[in-house]
């Protein structure tokens, strides 16, 4: 079964019909048991950082989070998702993160648009298994704030917008993708089927 984390914001239900089209069971969920119990568990996210992290907390789903990233088994923050993955963020003001992969979330600064909406090529940095195989494509951004992420080995893929942007970042059996996979066509549900892939006997119980 596949987690998906309910905290109050973000794109549940496109991404829980997603998961339902590639043949994987899927819950909704904001209770910590049910999430621990999951093979995979997937954080999704849409709006501000501080909002985000002042609901998971509220509920206790940044410790169970955390735990479940700790377990070992695949873990896939999507858009705000894949931010709160990372140490802080100066999204109206420095907001604390989970903490899980060092690195900070900034807004795009210059004399061009924002936010990043649309769609832009990928570039495979690293060999991962979210990629293996796959040619790299055009996915589907919406963001005005972007991760720096400290180690670039923690980068699985980037994209061009006005200088690299972290796109797809990832250690271990912990990922992130920064566009909405569900809505960028075939690249995008190639790369969510090899997250989920990875949940195949990924067992569940300890932390």
């Amino acid at each position: 079964m596949i987690a998906i984390i309910d905290y109050g914001m973000g794109n549940l239900h496109s991404v829980s019909k997603a998961v339902e089209r590639l043949g994987h069971e899927v819950k909704v969920t904001g209770d910590p048991d049910e999430i621990l119990a999951a093979d995979g568990a997937i954080l999704p996210g849409v709006g501000a950082f501080g909002d985000a992290m002042r609901n998971l907390r509220a509920s206790g789903l940044d410790e169970a989070a955390k735990a479940f990233a700790r377990s070992g088994r695949p873990m896939l923050g999507i858009c705000l998702g894949m931010q709160l993955l990372f140490g802080e963020s100066e999204e109206h003001g420095r907001h604390e993160g989970l903490g899980l992969l060092p690195g900070r979330v900034v807004r795009f600064r210059g004399p061009f648009k924002v936010p990043h909406m649309g769609w832009n090529r990928l570039r495979f940095e690293r060999k991962s298994p979210l990629t293996a195989g796959l040619e790299p494509g055009h996915v589907y951004f919406v963001h005005s704030y972007h991760v720096l992420a400290e180690n670039s080995g923690d980068l699985i893929a980037t994209t061009d917008y006005h200088g690299p942007v972290a796109a797809i970042v990832g250690r271990g059996s912990l990922y992130g993708m920064q566009f909405h996979p569900e809505k960028s066509g075939e690249l995008g549900m190639k790369l969510l089927s090899r997250f989920l892939a990875l949940t195949a006997g990924a067992g569940t119980g300890g932390t």
